[in-house]
């Protein structure tokens, strides 16, 4: 079995926002993605790997491989391209909790914005609230 490459760090969050944020737009909006989800989760921010900033953490054991690792509950990151947001299941039965969110692109279970305040901030945390509530279920 492989190893996790993308494991939680001592690297400085602030540091890494100011460093890979790559204009003030996107600097503002991750400092303030950085208070809105500690706040919300009650969790410290922690680097995960090179580039994401995640929020608490649950440890999973896959049900189709063998792999098994710490994740974070929610977390975010800063990419070029666009904000990723990691708060989604991607489960179908929380699909209806995307209607309010606002303008953004998915992957499987990532969502991506270009700007903060292109989604509404109570329909995230609705999103991560269903999303962390499921993980710790799961996961106890």
């Amino acid at each position: 079995m492989s190893e996790l490459k993308t494991k939680a760090t001592g690297a400085d969050v602030n540091a890494f926002i100011n460093t890979f944020a790559d204009t003030e737009q996107k600097r503002a909006d991750s400092f303030a993605l950085l208070k809105l989800m500690q706040e919300f989760t009650g969790h410290e921010p922690r680097m995960w790997g090179p580039s994401i900033i995640g929020f608490g953490v649950y440890h999973y054991k896959s049900e189709r491989s063998r792999q098994e690792g710490d994740w974070p509950l929610v977390g975010f990151s800063p990419r070029k391209a666009a904000i990723s947001l990691y708060v989604y299941t991607g489960l179908p039965e929380h699909e209806y909790l995307l209607k309010d969110l606002g303008t953004f692109k998915m992957g499987k279970a990532c969502i991506y914005i270009k700007k903060l305040s292109d989604i509404n901030p109570e329909a995230l945390k609705s999103l991560m609230k269903a999303t962390i509530g499921y993980l710790e279920e799961k996961y106890r």
